[in-house]
């Protein structure tokens, strides 16, 4: 089974970002965590800030892959481009956010990809990216 995690802007600084929200925890070391935990599944790693880079590598992966684990951070919130993309591929893709986006300002209760993601998983601090890998190897 071959999977790819998605992560959008700002993720890159985990481990230094809001560390109250965040946590201590480099997403880098955390991934390592997941090859280990996730040994019999092929996991693959991609970060950026930039939306159309975000929305070019779902197109890449979006129709060979058995699914996506997407956190598109902020993009989440006001991207109609990554949802477009989310709904054009024929990959499943679960959205996930550390934190619980419903508890935090207006504007990130609203999500532009969910409508196209097969599920959603958030408020589980980084457990959640384990939560949706699990949910593709359950659905297997």
């Amino acid at each position: 089974m071959k999977l790819i995690i998605i992560n959008g802007p700002n993720l890159n600084l985990l481990g230094k970002r809001e560390p109250e929200v965040y946590g201590n925890k480099t997403f880098e070391d955390y991934f390592a965590e997941l090859q280990i935990k996730f040994k019999n599944v092929q996991l693959e790693y991609f970060q950026s800030n930039i939306e159309g880079e975000l929305i070019s590598r779902i197109q890449e992966v979006g129709f060979s892959y058995a699914g996506i684990v997407l956190n598109a951070a902020s993009y989440t919130h006001t991207s109609v481009g990554i949802g477009d993309a989310v709904k054009a591929v024929e990959t499943p893709v679960v959205e996930v956010h550390i934190s619980n986006t419903h508890k935090r300002e207006e504007f990130r209760h609203v999500s532009y990809i969910s409508s196209g993601a097969k599920g959603v998983i958030l408020g589980f601090g980084l457990q959640s990216y384990d939560l949706a890998i699990q949910a593709f190897i359950d659905s297997k």
